[in-house]
């Protein structure tokens, strides 16, 4: 039997979504909770994400008069979804529970003082499945100013989107140059800077926001929130967890967990050689996660014995390496406007390039197994570079020196020219170039449906006609980009009940070890039905982890 230095009730690895949502459950119910991050600064990926939440059914669509129910969030995650023997964390049984789970889980956070909104509009990434929906189930936080977090501040990891703006607000600004309501929303967000600036207030948005007013709760009832404590050993005496081993001062330190332990270290973002051995063809480069993501826990739970499942999936989202630029761009909101199409490295077009950001990147990993596509090619004219950002440059201006010096960015006067400074047959690149321009002027695309949704729509340039997506690529001069199908984490691990509770092949479970977030086999399998898939599910069963862990089963808290 370990002997222990300290005890808790309940024990937190990791602090990204979910985690500070846990503490806060486990403090109302009178509860003693530590939270453990192994790197100096918390939030996890959480605070580097765009921090929105996919809830159905939440209490924001009923105030807007938008449709949903249970039924129907079922219904949409059933045919997107869907069940397969190899993803045991998608199970309906979890689905459902999730789709329950979820909306106690916002009116819990709201009851503690956070402030959230929905996206105005924001659509299912499937809205042509059934049960989709079109006005869009996402969940943010409203903006806050970081300076009320007082010494807390400069523990939180910080966000690249450094604008005053909601993150949906700030994704009508690539259009400014095309669009008065972008550019309204520019001055809005100048504005709101300028008079945040003149009060002493320093407001962030996206994870930032989120994560910032998740620390302000979970500091104020009382959580325990511990930077530089690696967690190296979970503890299983018989059948069940009792606590785990880190560090206090770099010197070891082992914990009591009277109740349970939740695990939320992340997955293995930066490992590259669990990359390798799971989802090959990508690199650790090309990843948004925060630096923490390592796998640690993840090899753990397999010392342990653990089911681990769906190992070989990650959260794809297409990304661009720019070399003034330490992080990837990811380039979502590039590829899917007028005047631009994807094509594998022999010149061939050969999906939409619109949907979901994850199915984007495996189509582009499945394609790379018969055809060189990793990286892609995006191909762009001068009409693109005119009217749209590229890699947060704005529209009609030069583009740095360096980009062309290090080939991250090709021209060609021609599209033959073009092709040669990217090695492709020149032949294949003109007969794409001339069947894309042709579903353009149509405004069809007959080959891949791309604008046939209403995501891919609202991804594209509204002002655009007749199809939002679809423009001529046919005005010199001509540039292309390598897209590589970047992530915003892994998305397998450890499988799970709808108790959050860590089960064994067998599926009996490892009692009071419960996990959340990419640490696990996800709820929502292969698929990514819509904009805060990971965030919303590492809150949601973080929620759960806690309520079943307190004794406080499913009425609430």
């Amino acid at each position: 039997m370990a002997n222990f230095d300290e005890t808790f009730d309940f024990v937190v690895v990791g602090s990204g979504g979910g985690s500070m949502c846990a503490g806060l459950v486990c403090r109302q119910a009178g509860k003693s909770v530590v939270v453990l991050e192994k790197t100096d600064l918390l939030g996890g990926s959480t605070a580097r994400a765009g921090g929105v939440m996919w809830i159905p059914n939440n209490r924001f669509m009923k105030r807007d008069g938008v449709e949903d129910s249970f039924e129907k969030g079922a219904t949409y995650l059933d045919a997107v979804v869907g069940d397969h023997d190899d993803t045991p964390g998608a199970t309906k049984e979890r689905r459902h529970a999730y789709l329950r789970e979820a909306p106690e889980m916002l009116e819990f956070l709201i009851g503690k003082g956070i402030q959230f909104n929905r996206a105005p509009y924001w659509p299912d990434y499937y809205t042509n499945s059934p049960g989709a929906s079109e006005a869009g189930r996402t969940v943010l936080a409203d903006l806050f100013d970081i300076n009320q977090l007082g010494e807390w501040k400069q523990k939180l990891r910080p966000n690249k989107f450094q604008m005053a703006a909601p993150i949906v607000e700030a994704m009508s600004l690539p259009l400014i140059r095309v669009s008065w309501k972008a550019r309204w929303q520019a001055t809005k967000v100048v504005l709101r800077t300028i008079g945040a600036k003149l009060t002493g207030k320093h407001l962030v948005t996206a994870g930032a926001a989120l994560q910032a007013r998740m620390l302000q709760a979970a500091v104020r009832e009382g959580v325990d929130l511990r930077l530089h404590s690696p967690v190296r050993e979970v503890i299983v005496e018989g059948n069940r967890c009792v606590g785990i081993l880190t560090e206090k001062d770099g010197k070891p330190w082992r914990i009591k967990a009277n109740l349970g332990v939740l695990l939320n270290a992340g997955g293995f973002a930066h490992n590259q050689e669990m990359r390798d051995l799971y989802i090959p063809h990508t690199r650790k480069e090309w990843t948004h996660a925060a630096p923490g993501d390592t796998g640690d826990m993840h090899k753990e739970m397999i010392r342990i014995g653990a089911w681990m499942a769906q190992m070989d999936e990650f959260v794809g989202n297409q990304m661009a390496l720019p070399p003034t630029d330490p992080d990837p761009a990811g380039m979502q909101g590039n590829i899917c406007k007028p005047h631009a199409f994807l094509i594998d490295q022999t010149g061939l077009r050969y999906m939409n390039e619109g949907g979901s950001y994850m199915l984007f990147c495996q189509g582009q990993l499945e394609r790379h197994k018969t055809v060189p596509a990793v990286p892609s090619w995006l191909i762009v004219d001068s009409q693109f570079m005119r009217r749209y950002m590229l890699c947060e440059t704005m529209p009609g201006t030069a583009k740095p020196k360096i980009w062309y010096e290090s080939k991250f960015l090709h021209r060609g006067d021609t599209l033959e020219e073009l092709a040669a400074a990217c090695n492709i047959p020149p032949e294949n690149l003109r007969a794409t170039t001339e069947k894309f321009n042709g579903f353009a002027r149509a405004g069809k695309d007959t080959e891949f449906g791309r604008g046939d949704s209403a995501y891919d729509r609202f991804l594209g340039d509204y002002t655009h006609g007749p199809n939002d997506t679809l423009g001529t690529v046919e005005e010199g001069p001509f540039y292309a980009v390598q897209i590589v199908p970047g992530d915003v984490g892994t998305y397998g691990g450890v499988v799970c009940n709808s108790n959050a509770q860590v089960m064994k092949p067998d599926r009996s479970v490892i009692e009071g070890l419960y996990a959340t977030g990419t640490t696990t086999a996800g709820v929502m399998g292969r698929a990514y039905p819509g904009a805060g898939c990971s965030i919303g599910p590492s809150f949601t069963w973080g929620f759960v982890a806690a309520k079943h862990a307190a004794g406080l089963g499913n009425s609430g808290v």
